[in-house]
């Protein structure tokens, strides 16, 4: 069995009903990651905490030194559990990520966090094409309603059109539960 690692992508306040850009669903999805990353400590498994900042403060949220841009307390690092700060999209552009995958030998990835079209998009297909098998667990992502062209598209189906994608050619998709009790 390869060596897995847990990468925990942008559970940050800025999501929380309460931040500046609220999720659907942010809550039950932080809360299957806080499950998650319970069992990986418990198994010796790694745990990587990714934290989005917009440097300079070209966007009106994620700015540093704000509250928003803090990890939420239910899925706080522990430990010598490293946080990752980054500063585009890839989680894996212009950051340590992957020498602290390859140093801690990590083989293939598990993925949860925010948002589920945007940044976990953006690790799943980049670690996918560095050679990590992944799995994204749906029910621990989350995402918003969006609008294209005057269509307006609920952030469920936002989401279960990522994670269709995600099982067509990225990677396995599974629940929270059918991870847990493999």
């Amino acid at each position: 069995m390869k060596k897995r690692g847990l990468i925990v992508v942008d559970l940050q306040n800025e999501y929380l009903p309460t931040g500046k850009l609220p999720l659907s669903g942010i809550e039950a999805a932080a809360a299957n990651a806080a499950r998650t990353i319970a069992a990986a400590r418990e198994n010796g498994i790694p745990v990587f905490h990714i934290r989005h900042e917009f440097a300079n403060g070209e966007a009106p949220v994620f700015v540093p030194g704000t509250d928003g841009v803090e990890i939420q307390s239910s899925v706080s690092p522990a430990g010598d559990e490293p946080v990752i700060v980054k500063n585009h999209i890839n989680s894996f552009r212009d950051t340590d990520l992957k020498q602290q995958l390859d140093t801690r030998g990590v083989e293939e990835v598990v993925v949860v966090g925010a948002m589920s079209h945007m940044c976990v998009d953006a690790i799943v297909r980049a670690a996918v094409d560095m050679g990590y098998p992944t799995t994204i667990l749906h029910d621990a992502c989350a995402t918003l309603d969006l609008e294209f062209n005057g269509v307006k598209v609920p952030a469920a189906q936002v989401h279960a059109a990522m994670m269709a994608a995600f099982e067509f050619g990225y990677g396995t998709v599974k629940s929270t539960d059918e991870y847990l009790t493999a």
